[in-house]
């Protein structure tokens, strides 16, 4: 590695200017060391722009807090990013995965990028741990780069490779990793996600994200057999797939980020089943399609009777943002024998609103009604693929809550009488 000019987590923070764009990684690659020693001498984000992608309820760092001057620039809607929307210190961008990777790639000049990494090994090599994802989209481009040595990382296999002699500066930090802890399904999860299971054949290649209900789908696949995985992101649950003979082999498991705890860090940095790509690879549509039964499974926030779905706002609230939804179904529609399964609750956690929805109003869409494939709820599976638009939707009134059946029902009499 070339010999650094800065020594220490301190002696970076201190050499932030106003003025300067950082890029900050998020998930599991958000180096903690720099987020406490930002927090400790918060005059040093004055007048600075963060840049990163960073996810609501996963990543808690306040960049804007930091300072009344700190700006920043994101792809996700989070409670800590609207007070600088209001004042004007916050850029949103409401991109999907590929859109985000390109405006780092073309339109965001970085002066500093801060990357977690392993020691580097006897060839000089240094592990992006956990996270690959975005860090090739500004890697070329950044004015310097820093090294955040970590040595919890764990030394994963990487389709991105970086090398010690790539910094121009280093500090050595001990620190845990980022961790996330999803929750245990309940019984009536686990009924769901074998409802879901079901849709998922043997030898298909799979897309999923993080959460209880995700868990539960997972754990229901156990018997199945010849899966693989190509996602944006997994977690500890998809090692019950691997221990039971569902995933078996080396790289079959494909993803640009893992999220867990630390037991779950250390079997991704040892087991050769993981490999990590960047962004520009896993949400690849032409890559994803060329992958023979490719099953892409996600939740929604709610979905209407023309199988429009609303994945990342609340009335007219953004929530979160779309992030590789759009990029995973439509390379499943064009994938041979692929499909998108699309998984929610049938209501609202107290059970007040229906998520099956008559029409999206004042919620934004996330994938349009021609993406629609199979929806599935507590209460059944709408396979929406051929059926015309009224028997689309009296096949989602029929997955609908019970109680909100005969309303869903009388509001697209009242929709179709208009169209």
């Amino acid at each position: 590695m070339n010999t650094p000019d800065l020594s220490s987590v301190e002696a970076v923070v201190a050499a932030l200017k106003p003025g300067m764009s950082v890029f900050v990684p998020g998930m599991s690659g958000e180096s903690l060391a720099f987020a406490e020693a930002l927090r400790a001498r918060p005059e040093a984000a004055a007048g600075v722009r963060f840049v990163g992608v960073h996810f609501p309820g996963i990543n808690t760092t306040d960049y804007l807090g930091l300072h009344p001057e700190a700006r920043q620039r994101a792809y996700f809607m989070t409670p800590r990013l609207r007070p600088g929307l209001a004042d004007g210190r916050a850029e949103f961008l409401p991109l999907d995965y590929p859109g985000i990777f390109r405006d780092l790639s073309e339109h965001v000049t970085v002066d500093l990028a801060i990357a977690q990494v392993s020691p580097p090994d006897a060839a000089g090599i240094c592990g992006l741990g956990a996270s690959c994802d975005f860090h090739p989209a500004i890697w070329a481009r950044a004015r310097r780069r820093i090294a955040h040595i970590n040595p919890s990382l764990p030394r994963t296999r990487s389709a991105f490779v970086v090398r010690g002699s790539d910094f121009d500066a280093a500090f050595e930090a001990p620190q845990p990793l980022l961790t996330y802890d999803a929750g245990v399904p309940d019984t009536a999860m686990l009924k769901h996600g074998a409802r879901v299971a079901a849709l998922v054949q043997d030898g298909d290649t799979l897309e999923f994200g993080v959460g209880k209900l995700q868990a539960a789908i997972l754990a229901s696949l156990r018997s199945h057999r010849r899966l693989r995985v190509w996602s944006g992101m997994v977690s500890p649950p998809v090692l019950g797939l691997l221990d039971s003979g569902a995933i078996r082999g080396r790289g079959s498991v494909q993803a640009g980020v893992a999220l867990g705890d630390a037991a779950f860090y250390e079997r991704v940095g040892r087991d050769p089943a993981f490999l990590l790509r960047p962004v520009n690879e896993t949400h690849d549509v032409r890559r994803i399609a060329r992958i023979r039964s490719f099953c892409a499974i996600n939740s929604a926030v709610e979905v209407d009777l023309f199988g429009q779905v609303n994945a990342d706002s609340i009335g007219s609230k953004l929530v979160a943002g779309v992030g590789g939804l759009p990029s995973f179904v439509a390379g499943a529609s064009l994938s041979r024998g692929g499909r998108s399964i699309i998984a929610l609750p049938a209501t609202t956690e107290d059970a007040r609103r229906s998520r099956i929805v008559p029409k999206l109003g004042a919620g934004f869409t996330a994938l349009p009604r021609h993406t629609a494939d199979h929806v599935v709820t507590e209460h059944g599976v709408a396979s929406l693929r051929g059926l015309t638009l009224h028997a689309r939707a009296r096949a989602l009134i029929d997955i609908a809550a019970p109680a909100f059946r005969q309303t869903l029902a009388q509001q697209w009499d009242e929709i179709a009488r208009a169209l």
